[in-house]
């Protein structure tokens, strides 16, 4: 006798994928990142771990957001070189030095070694098994979240600073990351931009960390949004050199306020405060590097 296909509903196709689907608000919702592209990335995420890169969704959700929308950015790099043949892909064989990689907190996220040279050897079936995880899993499991955050893209805008005002802290801010296996000390670090762009700080935050452990990455306030671009110089991302230690440079990409409507305002003025576009079975997670 043969048997019935097994039918899933979709609550419960929902309830398997619920750690992809916290990732995806995360993504769209909470950094504001283009919805569709965001679905490239889960389905990217999911792929690698199904190539045996384990538990990479989940060790994300532990992070803080800034450091979700960097690894999001790199996912995008794997992507484009995965997908398209003329994606940069670094001459050297080895990943254990600094040239062979541009995605730095990808290799530090995962337990195995990886670089973009994976990519490109494997980009006909990334790109097959990437379309077919957005077809099967991403467009059935995250599109109710995907509306959402369509819906208020379209009748909402983020605050942008007015001319004239002093510029916020956020906007003089730049994002730099470290290669693994290559520390960077906070003296290094100023004493290169010191060198550079003169008496340019006002502050810098190193990542956190226990014992001997290394920072990745860092935030860097300058006393003036000019200084950042002097130093991208055009560009969305720089790479420079500390002491024969690559350090990976752009402008920090705070989490974007979600405006609220007129009718809205007499609730609580208290930032965590939900609303019409928020997730609310998603915790929280802070928004911050130290």
């Amino acid at each position: 006798m043969t048997q019935a296909p097994l039918y899933v509903t979709q609550e419960e196709f929902n309830l398997f994928h619920s750690i992809d689907r916290r990732l995806y608000t995360i993504l769209v919702v909470n950094l504001w990142r283009e919805p569709l592209e965001s679905m490239k990335i889960i389905a990217f995420w999911i792929w690698l771990e199904r190539c045996g890169f384990n538990n990479a969704v989940t060790k994300m959700l532990s992070l803080p957001y800034i450091l979700v929308n960097e690894l999001a950015d790199e996912a995008v790099t794997c992507l484009n070189c995965s997908i398209t043949d003329g994606g940069h892909v670094p001459s050297s064989s080895s990943s254990s030095s600094p040239d062979s990689h541009d995605i730095p907190l990808i290799q530090s996220l995962m337990e195995k070694e990886i670089d973009l040279q994976f990519f490109h050897r494997n980009r006909v079936s990334a790109a097959q098994g990437i379309a077919k995880i957005v077809k099967e899993v991403c467009l059935r499991g995250m599109k109710d979240i995907m509306d959402i955050a369509v819906e208020r893209n379209q009748m909402t805008a983020p605050s942008v600073v007015q001319g004239g005002e002093a510029v916020p802290a956020d906007d003089r801010t730049m994002f730099v990351t470290f290669s693994k296996g290559y520390p960077v000390c906070e003296w290094e670090v100023r004493e290169f931009f010191g060198r550079g762009f003169g008496e340019c700080i006002e502050s810098l935050y190193m990542q956190e960390v226990e014992g001997n452990e290394q920072s990745l990455f860092a935030r860097i306030v300058f006393q003036s949004a000019s200084t950042i671009e002097k130093i991208l110089n055009g560009k969305g991302k720089a790479k420079f050199t500390i002491n024969s230690k690559h350090v990976w440079a752009r402008k920090f990409v705070p989490k974007r306020s979600k405006p609220l409507s007129s009718s809205s305002s007499s609730s609580s003025s208290s930032s965590s405060s939900s609303s019409p576009y928020e997730m609310p079975a998603l915790p929280h997670f802070p928004f911050c590097v130290s």
